[in-house]
């Protein structure tokens, strides 16, 4: 059976994985190329994007693809919704792998915000050290608030269109204490945060609950309802599920 996962994510990674272990599932790992540098897998995969909806429907017939997992970032909203769409003209089977959102806990300070505008606006009109893990394409609507010190970190460096703004390049997962030397080390005041709820990011969240740093926590855009699942083996048993079901509908 014929499994396109659409990736960002290390369980999308994961999940592709143990697929390339399973002779009964041939599977293709998509990266939208968003980064400059991809990490080899060690599973095929494929960079860049569809075209959109009518895109992505056809590389799914032209393939031969009998399922679709969306495992991108949980802030990739539009490509879940051409997932969604794409997979309700097929009538293709699928599914969601994300990992629940990260909940406060006691000694976290959070402001949960709705947009990156909304984060902007949330650290005020006093000069603060902000540092910033939202990613490069996020990072515009911060030009509202030019008088903080930001220091963004990134998969790939890049020119930052902030006028008081550095850049570090690094790629997750990261460790508690190294997150914890970062943030007094920049004497950080506030951190900008997605809530992506995965692992390999989470330390920040603690080393700044540790520190009593603020955190400004943008909520996940809203996608379509589909079938979803948290882990990596709940995505496999729905693979299998399906596997079964179209042997059934091939008489096998």
């Amino acid at each position: 059976m014929r499994v396109l996962i659409l990736g960002g994510t290390s369980e999308a990674r994961r999940l592709a994985e143990q697929l390339a272990r399973d002779e009964r599932f041939d599977a293709m790992l998509s990266f939208a190329g968003r980064t400059a540098s991809v990490a080899d897998p060690g599973v095929p995969y494929r960079v860049g994007g569809f075209g959109g909806v009518d895109g992505l429907c056809e590389h799914l017939r032209r393939e031969g693809y009998h399922a679709l997992v969306d495992a991108t970032h949980p802030f990739a909203a539009q490509m879940s919704r051409h997932a969604a769409h794409a997979a309700e003209r097929l009538a293709l089977p699928l599914a969601r792998l994300e990992e629940p959102p990260w909940q406060p806990v006691p000694g976290d300070r959070w402001l949960e915000v709705a947009s990156m505008t909304e984060a902007a606006a949330a650290l005020g009109p006093t000069p603060r050290r902000v540092l910033s893990s939202v990613g490069r394409l996020e990072l515009a609507a911060f030009a509202a608030a030019p008088w903080h010190d930001y220091l963004v970190r990134a998969v790939d460096p890049f020119e930052p269109p902030l006028p008081r703004a550095r850049v570090i390049a690094a790629r997750g997962p990261f460790r508690l204490e190294d997150e914890r030397a970062l943030l007094e080390r920049e004497r950080i005041e506030v951190l900008v945060s997605k809530n992506s709820g995965t692992r390999s990011t989470y330390a920040k969240i603690v080393a700044a609950r540790q520190l009593g740093i603020p955190v400004i926590m943008v909520r996940r855009p809203s996608v379509p309802v589909v079938a979803s699942m948290s882990s990596v083996p709940e995505a496999l048993a729905w693979l299998e599920a399906v596997h079964g079901a179209s042997r059934t509908w091939r008489g096998v």
